[in-house]
């Protein structure tokens, strides 16, 4: 192994830590540390990776990284940023330390040459169709990985390791993708918005140990729901087990305790997000279409006279007729959903419920209605009670 005069000591120290090929497999740059594998070879039982294969997310040699930059969206990061995180004294920017700047210059070529283009990796990690080439002392930060290579049988070099996701449908590729790359740099933050933001959240929620990935992941995706959004996020919520304290009957079947729900790799995040869908329906959703406001057209009525058309409610009728039951049971007995008074909560709950009999009740066996509430404290239901209860069956007389 030969390193120019340009490496310090502790590159060589490195370099013969995490390099698990012989001296004689290797050859050391010296400009940019940039390193070339010979070992090329696959493990024993395993293909070896050919240059055709998707490794580190991308398709081609040195790990889908180019000549002429990233591929993956990723800052080149050549050199330390003194522009973040820079102290400010008297109004006057100061210059970060000395430690401030070799710190970020080795987190900067460990996400350069480790993640991005694989340098020296001495495990293969498998998801999907992707391989990556990355080092096992990285990915023991996630106690999913480190088990997961604690506990999978090794083949000679490198470690080889599979993830599998089928029953993880919420955990996207890209979203494994940025939560990887983010075991290496927070770099990865750049990357994410509010398209992939659901995907990363699960995927760093199922890494574990990723705090502030999964909290910048979530704001992102709260702060994603909106009108455009909802059926998605709807969607989201109908898989998700609804929370109850035992002080009601359940309104939505029993979930088999074997079967394993697709939003519980969210852990408390997923009831975060349905507190937030929850809040967008009944107080950001009613301000946004203007439900009840005076700007509402006038629809001339058969007599003659202007009948008020609110067409906020209309929208929020359509929207409603859409929620899974519990969470529409919630909104309409709620009084933070302002809906006026106790009879324009139960006439705008009739008229959502005729609605919901041609969508999502549909075909449910269940019938859905709304009584006015009368005695005890009605100011916790709005007035209202939304019930729902099993239609009977019809039983025929059969006559000898």
């Amino acid at each position: 192994m030969r390193v120019t005069e340009r490496h310090s000591s502790v590159a060589r120290a490195f370099a013969a830590v995490v390099c698990p090929f012989s001296p004689s497999s290797v050859a050391l740059g010296c400009a940019t540390c940039h390193v070339v594998s010979a070992h090329s070879s696959g493990t024993p039982g395993y293909p070896a990776p050919t240059m055709s294969a998707i490794v580190n997310g991308h398709g081609g040699p040195s790990n889908g990284v180019t000549a002429s930059g990233s591929e993956d969206g990723y800052a080149n990061h050549n050199g330390p940023s003194t522009s973040a995180g820079a102290p400010v004294a008297n109004g006057y920017a100061q210059p970060p330390s000395l430690y401030q700047v070799h710190n970020e210059d080795i987190v900067n070529h460990l996400f350069q040459s480790g993640f991005q283009t694989g340098n020296y990796a001495d495990t293969i990690l498998h998801v999907h169709a992707t391989a990556y080439r990355l080092h096992a002392l990285i990915l023991s930060r996630s106690p999913y990985l480190a088990h997961l290579m604690s506990t999978s049988p090794q083949v000679g070099s490198p470690h080889v390791i599979y993830v599998n996701l089928e029953h993880e449908p919420e955990v996207t590729d890209e979203g494994f993708h940025h939560a990887l790359a983010y075991l290496y740099s927070g770099a990865a933050l750049a990357n994410i918005r509010p398209e992939n933001a659901r995907g990363v959240l699960a995927a760093a929620c199922l890494l574990g140990r990723m705090d502030d990935l999964c909290n910048y992941a979530y704001e992102i995706c709260r702060q994603s729901i909106s009108l455009e959004t909802l059926p998605s996020w709807l969607e989201f919520v109908d898989t998700a087990p609804a929370p109850s304290d035992g002080s009601s009957t359940p309104t939505t079947p029993i979930m088999d305790p074997h079967q394993h729900p697709r939003t519980a790799v969210f852990g408390a995040y997923a009831q975060r997000l349905r507190e937030d869908i929850f809040n967008f329906l009944v107080v950001t959703l009613p301000n946004l279409v203007n439900y009840g406001g005076q700007a509402t057209p006038s629809t001339p009525s058969p007599d003659g006279s202007s009948q008020h058309s609110d067409a906020g409610r209309e929208t929020l009728i359509q929207v409603f007729a859409r929620v899974p039951f519990d969470l529409f049971k919630a909104a309409i007995e709620s009084p933070t959903f302002q809906l006026g008074s106790v009879h324009s909560r139960f006439k705008f709950a009739k008229d959502a419920i005729e609605l919901r009999k041609q969508g999502v009740a549909r075909g449910t066996g269940a019938e859905e209605t709304v009584v006015l509430a009368f005695g005890g404290n009605t100011t916790q239901s709005g007035g209202v009670l939304v019930t729902r209860k099993l239609r009977r069956r019809q039983l025929w007389k059969v006559n000898s």
